[in-house]
């Protein structure tokens, strides 16, 4: 299979990535079956995958999502140096109300720290791509923003991104990163369009916009009637809505990278084909009512 490739930064990778942050948390596959998706990914020509410092489960041992994407990469025959492997710091796994939850702490010296476990866990000296992960309440955005500007400085991160910001945070962050900056990876889905104009802004700006939970995540989405279009027009081309959903998100422009979730080889390797599905500008604008 032939991906669809996209610059992201210096990199290019395929417009289709993998989500790892399921096969590590709440409701994860057995550890062999994780790595077996990562590999069947790979396997198919997919060279983007996408981790976090905070993907684990609630009480259990941290990284553990790192640690995993590092040992199925170990165990690949393939070529590792073509694979872009971002993480994220600054969020961690709790505890609310006796429920599974995320804590933010992007405190400059907490994020510091956390890059380095980050390379220490995936194996490496230098971190492909490592995103902010959530903005901080409790912190000016500035100082973590410029704390991501050390890391790069300091050899820790080769790109950084941003991640679940608006528009006023991504340009506040262009402000301080000037071209360091490369990515911004927000929510974005059928039911969860809220990032529309951050979107907008990363094409203007001429860096990555990469989607999270693009298929509207792993939990059953609040409003599955906004799927509907997408299924009738997958019914009539005779592929699964997964893949009309991720194609229609990819053609909103040539910036737009997709991050898909899987718990198996199979549901990775049909979102893969997404990339290679073609949508007239009469299928587009229907789907874009």
């Amino acid at each position: 299979m032939t991906l669809t490739t996209r610059t992201l930064g210096s990199f290019e990778t395929t417009a289709v990535g993998l989500g790892c942050m399921g096969l590590s948390i709440e409701g994860k596959p057995s550890r062999q079956q994780a790595v077996e998706t990562i590999h069947a990914a790979l396997d198919a020509g997919c060279r983007h995958l996408d981790t976090a410092w905070s993907y684990y489960e609630s009480g259990g041992t941290e990284q553990t999502n790192e640690n995993l994407v590092r040992e199925a990469l170990a165990s690949w025959k393939g070529p590792k140096d073509e694979v872009l492997v971002a993480t994220k710091v600054g969020h961690y796994r709790n505890f609310t109300d006796g429920k599974p939850s995320w804590g933010t702490d992007a405190r400059p010296e907490n994020l510091i720290r956390r890059a380095k476990e980050s390379a220490m866990a995936l194996g490496v000296d230098t971190i492909d791509l490592l995103y902010l992960h959530r903005p901080d309440p409790q912190v000016p955005y500035q100082e973590s923003v410029q704390a991501m500007a050390q890391l790069v400085e300091d050899g820790i991160a080769r790109e950084v991104g941003i991640s679940n910001v608006s528009v006023e945070q991504l340009d506040m962050a262009r402000g301080v990163l000037g071209q360091k900056l490369v990515a911004v990876q927000n929510q974005f889905s059928p039911v969860f369009l809220d990032s529309r104009e951050v979107l907008r802004r990363t094409q203007q700006m001429g860096i990555a916009f990469v989607a999270w939970s693009p298929l509207g995540g792993f939990r059953k989405a609040l409003d599955q009637s906004k799927f509907e279009p997408f299924r009738q027009l997958a019914q009539a081309k005779g592929v699964s809505y997964q893949q009309v959903v991720l194609a229609w998100e990819l053609a909103l422009g040539e910036q737009v990278f997709v991050l898909p979730g899987a718990h198996r080889p199979q549901t990775i390797l049909d979102s893969l084909q997404a990339g290679q599905l073609e949508l007239s500008q009469d299928e587009l604008a229907a789907l874009n009512q």
